[in-house]
């Protein structure tokens, strides 16, 4: 299960264990207060990974507990290589978790090595969507070229990200192609089934 940028009334204040009992994994894409994303690692029996959004700078105060960061790390779970890169693009000069596309570009240099080493990844997860893939024409909401670059020089299973919210679009979609990647947007909640493969089982 993947989640960004809202709590889920349906999850959360009408929390049942039914609910969450073939949750695997749970993905944060940014924006939550880390209390939420506590409750999850509290209550369910699935790992919490998240990713900073651009309101996260109180994660840096309280981290939320119990809970994996992935930030920079591509974090290997039952086989699945899932890379982190959190922030959206710089619109407050010196603001946390934002990045001009030279800063992310250096990020993502920085780790050419853990790449290499695992040889890849299969799932890219990030705050921000990539340039032109889901993303607004507003700076705050413009997505990253070098994420573009990413997925097409590794061609990952899937790519989560959050950011654009369902209302400030007409031309919100909840799930994309680019190339060979599927893209999804984490928007409040959204359930993917990873299609395992036999070096996978």
């Amino acid at each position: 299960m993947i989640l960004a940028d809202q709590k889920s009334k349906s999850l959360y204040d009408y929390y049942e264990p039914e609910k969450m009992k073939e949750i695997d994994l749970i993905i944060s894409c940014g924006d939550l207060d880390p209390n939420y994303l506590i409750f999850f690692a509290t209550l369910c029996h699935a790992p919490v990974l998240y990713v900073k959004g651009n309101h996260d700078g109180r994660y840096e105060q309280k981290p939320p507990e119990g809970c994996i960061c992935i930030e920079d790390e591509i974090f290997v779970y039952q086989g699945i290589r899932i890379l982190g890169l959190g922030g959206s693009m710089e619109y407050i000069p010196g603001a946390p978790n934002q990045y001009t596309e030279l800063k992310m570009r250096k990020r993502i240099w920085k780790m050419g090595w853990k790449i290499w080493k695992h040889k890849g990844f299969d799932i890219l997860v990030t705050h921000a969507p990539a340039y032109r893939v889901n993303d607004l024409e507003d700076l705050p909401h413009r997505g990253f070229a070098v994420f573009r670059r990413l997925l097409e020089k590794y061609q990952p299973k899937f790519f989560f990200h959050g950011h654009v919210h369902a209302n400030y679009s007409r031309n919100f979609k909840r799930e994309d192609k680019f190339g060979n990647t599927t893209v999804v947007n984490a928007y409040e909640y959204h359930i993917v089934k990873y299609p395992l493969g036999k070096e996978k089982d």
